[in-house]
């Protein structure tokens, strides 16, 4: 039965992650038949990637909105030997780097919150490993590194 929701749930966010927000493009007009057209591309729309990651018996699904650097998502950890959880992702972009604050629940805990970063390449994505503050533990401890 566990199989059959987490194929479930998978599937229903592969689904999402395909959705593509359509937008009208102007059809271009041409005065001089002898001048080449170019599509309009909107480079400055709101822009969503999926992202799936297996390590071992361990799975993340990551979805992202990157609507002019200001960041939204969600994400959901598998985990094999340990509790999973999900949750809301949120912040900004900067560079090649997003900048994250994760909202979780996880063992039987609302409102749990971390802040991941993420390197975005061509590839996918890297999670950034860090010290995290001693009295907190959820932010990281020297951010440049």
């Amino acid at each position: 039965m566990k199989k059959l929701i987490a194929l479930s749930a998978l599937s229903m966010l592969l689904m999402n992650c395909n959705k593509k927000p359509e937008t009208p493009v102007a059809d271009p007009v041409s005065t001089d038949t002898t001048t080449a057209t170019e599509k309009v591309t909107d480079t400055l729309g709101p822009k969503s990637f999926c992202y799936m990651g297996i390590t071992g018996k361990d799975t993340v699904f990551v979805s992202i909105d990157d609507n002019l650097g200001t960041v939204t998502g969600k994400m959901a950890t598998k985990n094999s030997e340990k509790d999973s959880n999900k949750g809301e992702l949120s912040g900004f972009k900067s560079g090649d780097t997003l900048k994250l604050t994760y909202t979780f629940a996880a063992e039987g805990k609302n409102d749990n919150k971390n802040d991941i970063y993420f390197i975005q390449t061509k590839d996918g994505l890297s999670e950034g490993i860090g010290e995290r503050d001693a009295e907190t533990g959820t932010k990281y401890a020297n951010e440049k590194r």
